[in-house]
């Protein structure tokens, strides 16, 4: 009833109070329809849904602008049918309701987008071709929409895992809080890129130019402290999380520590998958696919070192992505193959999990705040 009476209220034109609006993408399969907006109800920890946009070919990365005007969606078919790369769409944010409505869109310059991210300024918007082993970045015009890719840089080489890192594999581009510098994660070649990015949008290497995972790990996604000197990676083959210290002025990484999320006597494939922090910057979180796990770190004020805090249950199957709330009350993961959201209480003094129940959506691949 809740659900068909805000849809009533949308047609009719009365606008709904602004807050508390999240956005979901969905691969296909069971019945998926594509990208779901969703109010969340903090009092009752449940979600309404309050528009699907159906008409989007395989949806699985989302990134809001941090005017939270606009979201930019990575989608894995091309601008049309014949297209061969993927794409990414931009939706303006209607400032009342939080529902979508489609700006444009651009190929993503590659097969296999993986991932998008804006820059913190709001100049471009970047995107990862895990397929192509390549990434592109894309200037943000005035309405929000995207023009055509400023630059593409393509990846070259394998990795030290003949099955699972014979092509570069590029898996996700994320901006410094400055906006000054890129972290490009490169799972095929164990490498995190670092590149310089000017006001006009160009990127040349830094110096040094990458920081070296443990041969066959697989970095995934990558994560900055709010200080700007700590920094952490999900590696995707080894399930783990490897610490850097980072310096702001160069942007340069420096391994310190290293932290297998798996416990020893696990038998069976997993992967590592995706990597937050708490917005007080006291916890950290990284998700383990098969494993069904959350790991939780508590972080060291001074030191930015990591002591184990718990092992949680997702409640679900292949937690591809999961999402913090920007209070840090609440964790959402994304369950893809038990087409579910688990929600949790988070406890803030813990950083542990406590269950509450789940909200069904097919196929749940992301899921953004705006």
């Amino acid at each position: 009833m809740r659900t068909f009476l805000v849809v009533f209220f949308l047609l009719a034109g009365v606008k709904l109070k602004a807050q508390e609006i999240f956005y979901a993408a969905t691969t296909p399969g069971h019945d998926s329809k594509g990208i779901y907006v969703l109010q969340f109800d903090r009092k009752t920890a449940t979600f309404t849904i309050l528009q699907t946009i159906t008409d989007q070919r395989n949806p699985n990365f989302l990134a809001v602008a941090p005017s939270r005007k606009q979201l930019y969606v990575i989608c894995g078919e091309g601008p049309t049918p014949e297209d061969r790369t993927g794409s990414v769409q931009a939706f303006s944010i209607d400032p009342q309701t939080g529902t979508l409505k489609k700006l444009g869109q651009q190929s993503s310059e590659g097969r296999g987008p993986a991932h998008v991210s804006v820059d913190p300024k709001g100049r471009f918007a970047y995107v990862a071709n895990y397929g192509q082993g390549n990434f592109a970045i894309y200037p943000i015009e005035a309405d929000g929409g995207l023009g055509k890719a400023k630059q593409v840089l393509q990846f070259e080489g394998k990795g030290f895992d003949t099955a699972l890192q014979k092509a570069p594999f590029v898996h996700s581009v994320i901006p410094s809080a400055d906006g000054k510098f890129i972290y490009t994660s490169s799972l095929g070649l164990d490498r995190i890129m670092v590149y310089g990015v000017s006001d006009s949008g160009d990127f040349q290497p830094a110096n040094p130019s990458y920081a070296s995972s443990t041969p066959g790990a697989g970095p995934r996604h990558f994560v900055i402290h709010p200080n700007g000197r700590f920094a952490w990676s999900v590696e995707e083959i080894t399930s783990s999380v490897a610490a850097y210290d980072r310096d702001p002025e160069s942007g340069a990484l420096t391994a310190k520590e290293r932290f297998k999320m798996v416990p020893a006597d696990h038998k069976g494939n997993t992967s590592g998958a995706d990597i937050h922090l708490s917005p007080d910057g006291k916890f950290l979180y990284a998700s383990v696919r098969d494993l069904d796990r959350i790991a939780v770190y508590a972080i060291g004020r001074k030191t930015g070192k990591l002591k184990p805090v718990a092992l949680e249950d997702t409640h679900g199957d292949h937690p591809r992505n999961f999402c913090i709330d920007k209070k840090g009350e609440f964790v959402f993961v994304e369950n893809m193959l038990s087409d579910n959201i688990a929600i949790f209480k988070r406890d803030r003094k813990t950083g542990r999990m406590s269950y509450l129940g789940d909200e069904k959506i097919p196929h749940v691949a992301c899921l953004v705040q705006r």
